[in-house]
């Protein structure tokens, strides 16, 4: 997701630009420290204690110069109203949170206008038009066939997710003046692996991400992803 990010990114401002970034459900941190250190300003938002503990942790280890540029916040994708103005940042990410939201379209809605006008809106969402896949590829029948009529999976901690189609979000996003401009498959090949198993090697590691990045991309590869990561731009 890093290399599409910043592909859809360079694509849109000026290489050396300082951008305004928004990271709505953060996690740890990890995507906002990335961008921090590439020079942007980054507002982090989680409401989970623990995952905003361990990005505060995270960010005292970096230099001051990157501390001074990253704000966290406790909070999540529908409470952006509450902090910011509309049109505040350049670009705004929702990465694998709109799957727990229980009105997505108002989360987005909200998320779009937080967006300056020609800011982009990155989302990472569950697949909807994939779900059989995961228990398919691994011989799990039974779930393969229920998948089909199905518009929920479940995450890697057995939690009930929504999953999301390609073509409702797509309508979804030319709705609140964000329209599609690209979208990409995330987790073609590994979505099988377990969490548990560590990373490989270098340069099989490096292997490994060229080949998700080139099905991420390519048809039809893209489609049967795990996740989609959709880049809407606004009007």
């Amino acid at each position: 997701m890093a290399r599409q990010l910043d592909e859809q990114i360079t694509a849109r401002y000026p290489v050396g630009q300082r951008l305004r970034i928004l990271d709505a459900g953060m996690g740890q941190g990890t995507q906002a420290l990335r961008l921090a250190r590439a020079g942007h300003t980054v507002t982090g938002l989680e409401a989970d204690e623990t995952l905003l503990r361990a990005a505060r942790e995270a960010l005292t280890g970096e230099p001051a110069g990157i501390r001074e540029r990253v704000t966290l916040l406790q909070g999540d994708g529908r409470e952006t109203g509450v902090h910011f103005l509309p049109g505040s940042f350049d670009v705004v990410l929702c990465h694998g949170t709109l799957m727990y939201a229980e009105e997505p379209d108002a989360m987005l809605a909200g998320l779009a206008r937080m967006l300056a006008p020609g800011g982009l809106l990155s989302l990472v969402v569950r697949n909807g038009d994939a779900l059989a896949m995961r228990p398919g590829t691994g011989g799990d029948w039974r779930g393969a066939l229920a998948a089909y009529e199905s518009a929920t999976d479940v995450d890697r901690f057995g939690q009930q997710v929504r999953a999301d189609r390609l073509a409702d979000l797509t309508a979804t996003l030319a709705g609140i003046a964000a329209p599609l401009q690209a979208w990409y498959g995330v987790r073609v090949f590994t979505d099988n692996v377990p969490s548990e198993v560590g990373l490989p090697p270098s340069d099989e590691l490096a292997l490994l991400l060229d080949a998700e990045d080139r099905a991420g991309r390519t048809e039809p590869y893209r489609r049967v992803a795990a996740l989609l990561h959709v880049c809407g731009v606004r009007g």
